[in-house]
């Protein structure tokens, strides 16, 4: 193995690590969010519980953790890569790769 695929595959057990630990000391900064990216993972929106979504909860939000409503369409989760489209939430919707109109709060 190559030094870079070593970093590589360092930088993804690392990213793996720390999304599944829960690591949510502050809020993700866009290097975390690239990296994980980078690791295979995509953003999905309207998918997270309220409170668990892990960036871009809409406007006055800090970001990790500030979604306020279940499936909030403009709060976005890191989910396995080619995964969103297929993610049901209840009323038979699914996730999406782009900012949704609905379930936002009032």
């Amino acid at each position: 193995m190559t030094r870079t695929a070593l970093s590589a595959a360092y930088l993804a057990g690392a990213v793996a690590t720390a999304l599944g630990t829960g690591a949510i000391a502050g809020p993700m900064t866009e290097a975390e969010a690239e990296a994980a990216m980078a690791a295979g993972k995509e953003k999905c929106y309207g998918v997270s519980l309220a409170g668990m979504n892990d960036c871009a909860a809409g406007p006055g939000t800090t970001c990790q953790g500030t979604s306020t409503v279940d499936f909030q369409g403009n709060a976005w989760t890191l989910v396995p890569g080619g995964t969103c489209a297929s993610i049901q939430v209840p009323g038979g919707r699914t996730g999406s790769l782009e900012p949704l109109d609905r379930d936002l709060p009032t």
